[in-house]
């Protein structure tokens, strides 16, 4: 592909993504399979120019706006050339010149913006803090009451992409083996800090480089989510459920730390979704999974196995405002198809009714992505006062040499511990449960 059509593609995949409640992931997925002819350079411009321009989505649209122009696709790549790649006028001519593939010529208001944004900023004076930062209006409150000071540095470190996190799969190899591999490859990978399974790279890279994630002997997860599934601290022989699995990451980091053996049970509501961890499950060498697909969170097969496993994780669904730099889209999705207090809701009633498959001594842990206090702390504490089978157990027991931004909880921020925002909660049913 030539850079203008480049310049095309992202265009059309913009345009796209604005005009769908559909995930940047799914829609870049389906563009991609419908355009297999495409070169690994190529892709990889593309999608590296479509990623940038989300990260910037409010601080360009502020700029269109200051100048009187509608917010486009065209508007915002017209911008983003100027501002962000620093192009010239006649660059930006040359490569929408209407030729085949090639972006339709310049309109004179689109020149004229052209001219008026050279030598120009992204991040001027003049535009709002939340702006810069691009926090949208329905989180910014929130956010700012949860950070104070430090709202601005926590937020400006969710801006730039993530580092590629992954988790070796111990019951396949070794992290030094992986390591070495990687080191022959010439991919500087480092040992996380606080995950022993885990390791970082800091520079992207294609994936396909890897080819342990087709064997199973890696899998993408960010540190923060490797801590979470070690909160469980399942066991081999123990029973478990993973009662939000999704498409099973942190199922798989469970099955690991047990061995292979016992049994966890990967619930979740979406069979789809179960049905990509199946595969995931399979490639990785995982035995001792079983899928159950839920038909809601309050499903007969919970009360007909209450009190019935050693260990119960809910990867509970959230606002996700802790994905922000892995998922720059989200920021400008509402959280959730009721909003937050939906959301909140249904946290609840999740934790509620996942509870009572948690047996007497067992541990039941809450988490979230999120960093917002209303989806995390607020919630367990609410569980905590209709639920006095159940206590806290202070993280400092559980991972104590992990720090957090909360004394007894799990509490991670990208600022803080280079990771994803994470929340999670251990609790502890007590030994002698009262009858339901």
């Amino acid at each position: 592909m030539t850079p203008a059509a480049r310049l095309s593609a992202t265009i059309d995949l913009l345009s796209d993504i604005a005009s769908s409640q559909r995930t940047a992931d799914a829609i870049i997925a389906g563009y991609l399979r419908e355009n297999r002819k495409m070169t690994d350079d190529d892709r990889g411009a593309v999608l590296t120019q479509v990623d940038a321009l989300m990260r910037h989505t409010a601080r360009l649209g502020w700029l269109l706006d200051r100048h009187g122009r509608q917010d486009t696709a065209r508007g915002r790549i017209l911008a983003w050339l100027v501002l962000g790649e620093g192009k010239s006028p006649d660059q930006i001519t040359r490569l929408f010149s209407g030729a085949t593939d090639a972006p339709d010529p310049l309109t004179p208001d689109e020149a004229a913006l052209v001219k008026k944004l050279q030598g120009g900023t992204l991040s001027p004076a003049a535009m709002p803090e939340d702006i810069q930062l691009e926090c949208p209006d329905w989180a910014a409150p929130a956010l700012r009451a949860r950070f104070g000071p430090d709202f601005a540095a926590e937020l400006a470190a969710m801006l730039p992409p993530a580092p590629v996190d992954l988790r070796v799969n111990t019951t396949r190899t070794t992290r030094d083996a992986v390591l070495s591999d990687m080191a022959g490859r010439g991919l500087p990978a480092q040992p996380m800090p606080y995950a022993p399974d885990g390791l970082r790279v800091a520079e992207s890279f294609a994936l396909s480089r890897l080819p342990g994630l087709k064997s199973g002997e890696i899998e993408i997860q960010d540190e923060g989510s490797q801590l979470v599934a070690r909160l469980v601290g399942a066991g081999p022989g123990d029973r478990v459920v993973d009662f939000c699995a999704g498409a099973g990451g942190k199922t798989l980091a469970l099955a690991a730390q047990m061995n292979n053996k016992g049994r966890i049970i990967a619930c979740d509501i979406s069979e789809g979704r179960l049905k990509r961890g199946t595969e995931r499950f399979r490639r990785a060498g995982v035995q001792n999974v079983q899928t159950k697909v839920l038909t809601s969170e309050t499903d007969k097969w919970i009360k007909r196995h209450k009190a019935s496993f050693d260990r119960v994780l809910i990867d509970a669904p959230c606002s996700g405002t802790g994905t922000w730099r892995r998922n720059p889209d989200a920021r400008w999705r509402p959280p959730g198809e009721g909003g937050l207090d939906a959301l909140m809701a249904l946290q609840s009633r999740i934790l509620t009714s996942a509870a009572r498959l948690v047996k007497p001594g067992g541990r039941l842990v809450y988490a979230t992505c999120s960093v917002l206090p209303a989806e995390n702390e607020d919630r367990i504490s609410a569980f905590l006062n209709a639920h006095p089978d159940f206590a806290v157990v202070p993280l400092p027991k559980v991972l104590p040499d992990v720090p957090s931004c909360h004394p007894e909880f799990l509490s991670l921020t990208p600022a803080r511990h280079q990771t994803d925002g994470f929340f999670a909660a251990v609790l502890e049913r007590a030994a002698a449960a009262p009858a339901e």
